[in-house]
C-alpha cells in the first residue's frame, strides 16, 4: 500500500513539474506575443503588462508594491537582439535605465518570464539624473531556432512593470 501511494505521489509531483514548465512556456509565449515593443530608435514602451492590470488570482504571485514616491525613467533600449548564437551559449545584455524624475528610483525586483533568464540589477536607489543597470543573463541550452524572452522590472514608476525583451536565433 505504501509503495502504491509513493508511486502515485511521485507521479503527481512529476506531472506537476512538467505541467508547470509547460504552463510557464505557454504563459511566456502569450505575454511575449502581446508585448511587442516599438522598434523606433529611442522609443520605449513603458505600458503595464496584462498581468499587472489584472487582479492577481494568487496573492503569492502579486506584483511587489513599492512604498517609495513615484518617479519616471528612460531606457536606452527595451528590446535587444543577440542575433545568431550557438546552442548552449550563455550570453548577457545590459539595459541602461536613467532616472528622469525628481525622486530616487528604486528597483524592487526583476522577474524573468523563464528560468533560462537570470537578472542582475542596481539594488541601491538611483538618484534623479543618474543611471542604473539591469543585466539579463540567458542560457540557450534548452532552445533551438528563434526565441523571444522577457523580464518584468518592478520599480517605483507609474506604469510598472517595465517589460524588457530580447531575441536570439539559436543555432545547433
Amino acid at each position: 500500500m505504501k509503495k502504491t501511494l509513493s508511486i502515485i505521489a511521485l507521479s503527481i509531483i512529476g506531472f506537476g513539474l512538467v505541467s508547470c514548465k509547460k504552463e510557464n512556456q505557454q504563459a511566456a509565449a502569450g505575454a511575449e506575443a502581446a508585448n511587442i515593443t516599438d522598434s523606433t530608435a529611442g522609443a520605449t514602451n513603458l505600458a503595464p503588462t496584462d498581468s499587472a492590470a489584472a487582479p492577481a488570482a494568487n496573492t503569492a504571485e502579486a506584483a511587489p508594491v513599492s512604498n517609495q514616491p513615484l518617479t519616471s525613467v528612460a531606457l536606452s533600449e527595451s528590446n535587444f537582439d543577440f542575433g545568431k548564437i550557438k546552442k548552449g551559449d550563455k550570453v548577457e545584455h545590459i539595459y541602461e535605465i536613467t532616472n528622469t524624475g525628481k525622486n530616487p528610483l528604486v528597483i524592487s525586483e526583476v522577474k524573468p518570464g523563464c528560468g533560462c533568464t537570470a537578472p542582475d540589477f542596481t539594488k541601491d536607489p538611483i538618484l534623479p539624473g543618474k543611471k542604473g543597470k539591469i543585466t539579463l543573463h540567458f542560457d540557450s541550452s534548452s532552445f533551438d531556432g528563434n526565441v523571444q524572452k522577457y523580464a518584468d522590472v518592478f520599480a517605483n514608476v507609474d506604469k510598472a512593470p517595465i517589460k524588457l525583451t530580447f531575441t536570439a536565433n539559436i543555432q545547433p
